[in-house]
């Protein structure tokens, strides 16, 4: 099984000589090239992460692995990893996780990565994998291009921000060679795999799918939160957060629907004549505070509009009642914002109708009148 390294790095000595290698005989080489410095493999132990782990049993045992444990695995991912490391030899595991003092400040309920996964992810992830990186010049990353999105066009060697190599020695493998190479070598497979999980994350965000669908299952999100861009690595930006009777959903950019903006402060007759055109109008406060916004949704409902009305702005659960009741659907709060009050605070509001008092007080003189 050949696979043709096409982009070659030119930091590496005797570079030319890179693109002929298969994978065994290239990672061997590349391990022994002085040009790398100090080099670690990150892994996942996730459904194909064996084949990469097999590979550097067979040359570098004693290789750095440095294995993120994000506190949110599923329990069999934490077996399979003592197992695997211990069946292939493998003697220089390295665990890596988020300082507990990050943790309780900005994460204490285990909730964020319902809020704002990216923020998750960059928390419990990014941040202690960057921290471990610092002891090494190198990194050995498992990624294929066959898996989609932003590894379509992976090359084998890249640019990982201004100190680091990544190198992706199985970036031309297909799915078909992962299956071959796990088969040949009679390696032990995720335990998740035939319950339907074919890409294995933390558990909260990983639902059973095939490929890579079943990450951060219904979110605008592919990847952990880091990626490269001009050759630097960089996050992505939190995501705003809706907030619905059913609870928090994280705003998805590519499928929102057009809407018409209107401050709070808009006055009735400068409303467009099209309104009943638009599938929904937000209204953005400018502080929880400002009750012009309540205003301007009532009068709306009262105009017979029909749409979704969003209010849009740093407000609180302690509103939702109030929010509901006035003619909104939905609330649009920023991820910050959200950290700051968690979604339990606007679940206990969830129940809007219970403090309805004007739809009350209308079924009651509605009563009065008939029996009158």
């Amino acid at each position: 099984m050949l696979h043709d390294v096409s982009i070659p790095y030119p930091g590496l000595s005797g570079c030319p000589d890179y693109e002929t290698l298969d994978t065994r005989t290239l990672l061997a080489r590349a391990l022994a090239d002085p040009a790398l410095g100090r080099c670690a493999l990150v892994s996942s132990f996730g459904a194909e992460s064996v084949v990469l782990l097999h590979l550097i049993s067979r040359i570098k045992p004693d290789l750095p692995i440095l294995f993120i444990d994000t506190e949110l695995l599923f329990a069999e991912t934490l077996r399979y990893q003592k197992s695997l490391a211990r069946l292939l030899g493998l003697s220089n595991v390295q665990i890596i996780r988020a300082h507990p003092r990050d943790l309780s400040q900005t994460d204490p309920h285990n909730r964020l990565h319902i809020s704002d996964p990216d923020s998750c992810c960059n928390l419990r992830k990014v941040q202690p994998l960057q921290r471990a990186l610092q002891s090494f010049d190198t990194w050995i990353s498992g990624r294929k291009r066959y898996q989609g999105g932003l590894r379509a066009s992976l090359p084998l060697f890249e640019k990982d921000g201004e100190k680091h190599l990544k190198i992706n020695p199985l970036a031309n493998w297909s799915a078909q060679d992962i299956h071959d190479y796990i088969e040949q070598n009679n390696l032990p497979r995720h335990p998740l795999l035939e319950k339907g999980y074919h890409s294995i994350g933390c558990k909260p965000c990983t639902r059973p799918a095939s490929g890579r669908t079943g990450r951060w299952s219904g979110q605008n999100k592919t990847e952990c939160g880091i990626h490269l861009r001009n050759g630097r690595v960089v996050s992505r930006p939190a995501a705003a957060v809706l907030v619905r009777d059913g609870g928090f959903v994280v705003k998805d950019q590519q499928s929102e629907t057009a809407a018409l903006d209107l401050p709070g402060d808009t006055a009735l007759q400068d409303l467009p004549a099209d309104l009943h055109n638009h599938s929904m109008i937000r209204i953005t406060f400018s502080n929880f505070a400002d009750g012009r916004g309540f205003t301007l949704a009532r009068d709306l409902r009262r105009r017979g509009y029909r749409g979704c009305l969003r209010a849009c702005g740093p407000l609180l659960a302690d509103q939702y009642s109030m929010i509901r009741r006035v003619g909104f659907d939905e609330v649009e709060i920023p991820a910050e914002h959200a950290r700051r009050q968690p979604e339990r605070l606007w679940q206990a509001r969830a129940n809007w109708q219970a403090y309805d008092y004007q739809s009350r007080l209308q079924g009651w003189t509605r009563g009065r009148q008939h029996h009158i």
